[in-house]
């Protein structure tokens, strides 16, 4: 009898080992503020992303993956959660609530071996997971500090995108043989102040990036917000986004207030000769000192994904290992002459979606239909074979990675943001995308924005009111608050403003 009940035991663990084997790996590859088009899979025209391209060249590329709150923390939350943010209680810069499941617990549960490297920006401690390190708040650049649950340890003279790459690879080789993993990476870069490391600041220092299409927009047509906002390059970036030395002697708040100055005038030493620069010159010479470190520092984070790709191709375990990589959301690079996010056109709404699963996936894989961070966690689990929890609003991006697009799949997406008044005073706002049109609903300021996607694709004609527009307009106004509905959005948190949870030392972040 013992020898049959330690068969049957063997039987067991082998049967389940070998169901682990087949599971695959998960390897979740998350910058902050990347914009899309910033990656040469994308068609970027101001930078070249070889290692990112190639999760492109052997996987799958989306075109249209949309955030639903297009700012860091509501977004990070709606990938844990796989829920809007009026769902999952994370609607601006307030501390995620870490007793709420997550797609890390559940996987956890269901015998994954966890972790979470790099930027976590959700104030209480992460949990599900096995292993973590993680940022403080934002997090720095250079000498980066990161803790964990009984611990800190600064990472002297070292660049965090570096770290926190060899931290994932550290897990990889650490990790348990007899389970699946599931590995969120996640870097600081490219977000502002964008400090790029030496040699990749070397190699964009002399460069001339191109100005997007759109950099001198008069915001003819629109709404107040956007003449509103407060994100512009020509007015906005401060001393220390532009780099500039300050002058000797200064310390403290008299520092501090010098480098968080916007500059209307600047002098260089350019050709020997030095020059005072105002108005339009000033703003085009603020652009190029932007995108320069802004671009080194998304080439540091393309040059780790590529160490990170040898590693599972060295451990041979590319095959059966899902690798995805994203932003928080997009990001403005000059578009309508502005940096940052929030709003809802087209270059911040957007995120990158780029994913590779040789067992799984067809190279070369590429689809139009819309997707959304909130899609994320259905999609990991699906992959493992777990059902979804029913309160999760997303929905499991695998079909589409198979190249198979379900005849029920969404044709619009709903998007809200809320944090009006905050950073770069960019108005509160809701709307809906389909895939040739956009409105969007300003609503504290009870405004509208009606644009054609297909013939003006950079949203520079706001087509609200015009005569011609009344059917169009019904019809999106019909779909926003059947979405809006649908997700179970009754404008319960948008008069609140959360305080700031997320941002500080360790010692006020450490905690559940």
């Amino acid at each position: 009898m013992p020898r049959l009940i330690s068969a049957i035991i063997t039987t067991v663990l082998i049967s389940t080992s070998s169901a682990f084997a087949q599971r695959p790996n998960i390897v979740f590859i998350m910058t902050d503020d990347h914009a899309a088009h910033a990656i040469s899979a994308y068609g970027s025209r101001v930078n070249q992303t070889p290692n990112l391209d190639r999760l492109a060249r052997e996987g799958a590329l989306f075109e249209n993956v949309f955030a639903t709150n297009s700012i860091c923390t509501p977004s990070r939350a709606a990938i844990l959660t796989g829920q809007y943010s009026h769902i999952n209680g994370v609607t601006v810069f307030n501390r995620f609530d870490s007793s709420r499941m997550t797609v890390a617990r559940l996987l956890q549960q269901a015998g994954y071996y966890t972790g979470m490297i790099g930027k976590w920006h959700l104030g209480s401690d992460p949990s599900g997971f096995d292993r973590w390190e993680i940022l403080p708040g934002q997090g720095a650049y250079a000498n980066p500090i990161l803790y964990t649950a009984t611990g800190e340890k600064t990472y002297t003279g070292r660049y965090a995108t570096d770290v926190i790459t060899d931290l994932a690879i550290d897990f990889i080789d650490k990790r348990p043989r007899d389970k699946p993993f599931f590995l969120m990476v996640h870097h600081k870069a490219p977000h502002r102040p964008w400090e790029p490391d030496a040699t990749h600041q070397a190699q964009f220092a002399s460069r001339r990036i191109p100005e997007p299409v759109t950099f001198w927009d008069s915001y003819a047509t629109r709404t107040d917000a956007l003449h509103e906002n407060q994100q512009r390059v020509a007015a906005d970036l401060t001393r220390r986004d532009l780099k500039l030395e300050p002058p000797a002697g200064l310390a403290g708040a008299e520092l501090t207030n010098w480098l968080s100055t916007k500059p209307d005038t600047v002098t260089i030493v350019r050709d020997g000769k030095t020059a005072t620069l105002t108005g339009e010159a000033l703003t085009r010479w603020k652009y190029q000192r932007y995108m320069q470190d802004y671009l080194a520092t998304v080439q540091s984070v393309d040059d780790n994904v590529g160490r990170l790709l040898k590693t599972l191709d060295a451990n041979r375990l590319a095959r059966n290992t899902i690798v995805i990589y994203t932003s928080d959301q997009g990001f403005f690079l000059g578009d309508h002459g502005l940096f940052d996010k929030r709003f809802m056109y087209e270059e911040s709404l957007r995120m990158p979606f780029l994913v590779r699963w040789p067992a799984g996936i067809k190279p070369g894989t590429r689809t139009r239909a819309i997707g959304l961070n909130v899609d994320f966690a259905p999609t990991f689990l699906e992959a493992a074979g777990i059902a979804a929890p029913s309160d999760m609003q997303g929905r499991s991006l695998l079909p589409l990675m198979r190249g198979r697009t379900p005849a029920d799949w969404r044709t619009s997406m709903y998007y809200r943001y809320y944090h009006d008044p905050g950073d770069h005073n960019t108005r509160a706002h809701y709307g809906v995308r389909t895939a040739t049109h956009k409105l969007i609903y300003f609503w504290r300021k009870d405004q509208w924005e009606l644009f054609d996607l297909v013939n003006d694709p950079f949203e520079l004609h706001n087509l609200y009111g015009e005569p011609g527009q009344e059917e169009l307009t019904a019809t999106l106004k019909s779909e926003l608050t059947r979405l809006k509905q649908s997700f179970a959005d009754t404008d319960q948190l948008a008069d609140d403003q959360f305080p700031n949870g997320v941002d500080g030392p360790v010692a006020k972040l450490r905690g559940r």
